[in-house]
Order: C-alpha cells, then structure tokens, then sequence
C-alpha cells in the first residue's frame, strides 16, 4: 500500500500543465525542500562548430518566461563553443526525488546591466577570483593563481567597489524543448514532453 501511495503521489506530479516552466518552478521549489545541495545545479552540454560535445556542471542563477540564466567566463570553454554554436542543452538531476528535467534551446548573452547587478550580489572573493582566473586555460601551478588573487586584492582594496570584468557575465538559454522524467515502478518511467509551437506549446509522452 506504500508504495501504490508513492505512485499515486508521482502521478499527480506530472499535471500536464499547459506551461513547462511553471513546472519546472514546481518541481525546483520540491527540490529545494528536500535535496541536500544545490538543487539549482545543472548539467550544461554544448558543442563546439565541429560537433564535439563538452559538458560540465554550472549553478543556474534564475529562471523566468526570458529563459534560464548561469553566468561564467566569457573566454572558458563553455563560452567560447557557445559563441561558435549558440545552442546547448540543460539537465537537472534530483536524486532525492527521482526526477530529472532536460531543456533544450538556443542561447544568448544576458543585458550587461543583468550581469552587473547579479555580480554585485557575489562573495568578494568571487568577485576577485573573476579577475584572478583565466578559467579553462593551462595553470602552471597552484601559486600563479594565489599570486593572481593577492594582486587582485590590491588592486581593488574596497571590496564593495569591485567591478565586474568584461570578460565575465552571463548566457540565457531561450527553451524550445522541455522533458519532465519521473521515475516509476519495473523501469515503467513516466516521460512528459513540451515542444514548441508558435507561442505555445505541445504537451506528448514518450515511451520509457
């Protein structure tokens, strides 16, 4: 009887509702409540001009009908494959509930003022660490890099005035696919699909 009550209980979480992000927001904000880090953390997979696939970890910073938003280096690897082929795909992967979401779309870069306004919001460290790392590339040792952060330390001594790079700020990826996966009993998962048309979108289900 417990487990035909988790069943139910899985059932009712995949509602069809008529817009994917409201339950992404639905299924994030139950993800908060019960993983124990980070349920904001999400795959990111792109590929270079050529085809060749990378994906990595990344934290994403906000989520609205504009897109979903991460910010990073804008001269890391991520970035630099982002320029050259501006789509990429996102997985979020909650354990815990036995839940995953993929999001598909093409990516932009967020408004300057976006970037400035949620780099303000960063640890001073973070902030520094910005200027200190030139992120994806060769690291001769450990020390180069604290070097690199004691100078940045210097050279902007009032940590409520550090600046933002610009070779640091953010990338949105406009959605055109969604797929919502629940786990289910015998490997019998339900798969719920949002595809794009128009203005609106195509509710489908998918075989396990």
């Amino acid at each position: 009887m417990r487990q035909n009550g988790k069943n139910k209980k899985r059932r009712s979480a995949m509602s069809s509702a008529p817009d994917p992000l409201r339950h992404f927001e639905t299924w994030l904000a139950e993800a908060s409540a019960g993983e124990p880090n980070d349920p904001n953390a999400m795959t990111l997979a792109t590929a270079s001009k050529a085809g060749r696939p990378s994906a990595r970890m990344v934290l994403l910073k906000e989520a609205d009908p504009r897109g979903f938003v991460f910010y990073t280096n804008l001269e890391s690897r991520k970035s630099l494959e982002l320029i050259e082929n501006p789509l990429a795909a996102l997985l979020f992967h909650w354990k815990s509930l036995r839940r995953q979401v993929r999001i598909e779309g093409a990516v932009i870069p967020v408004a300057p003022e976006e970037a400035d306004a949620y780099f303000a919001t960063r640890p001073a460290l973070s902030r520094l660490g910005a200027w200190a790392s030139d992120q994806s590339r060769p690291l001769p040792d450990r020390t180069v890099l604290e070097a690199r952060l004691e100078a940045a330390k210097a050279r902007f001594p009032d940590e409520a005035a550090i600046p933002r790079p610009g070779h640091w700020s953010g990338w949105r990826l406009v959605p055109d696919h969604y797929e919502f996966w629940q786990d289910m009993p015998f490997r019998l998962h339900r798969r719920e699909v949002y595809t794009r048309r128009g203005v609106g979108w195509e509710i489908s289900q998918l075989y396990p």
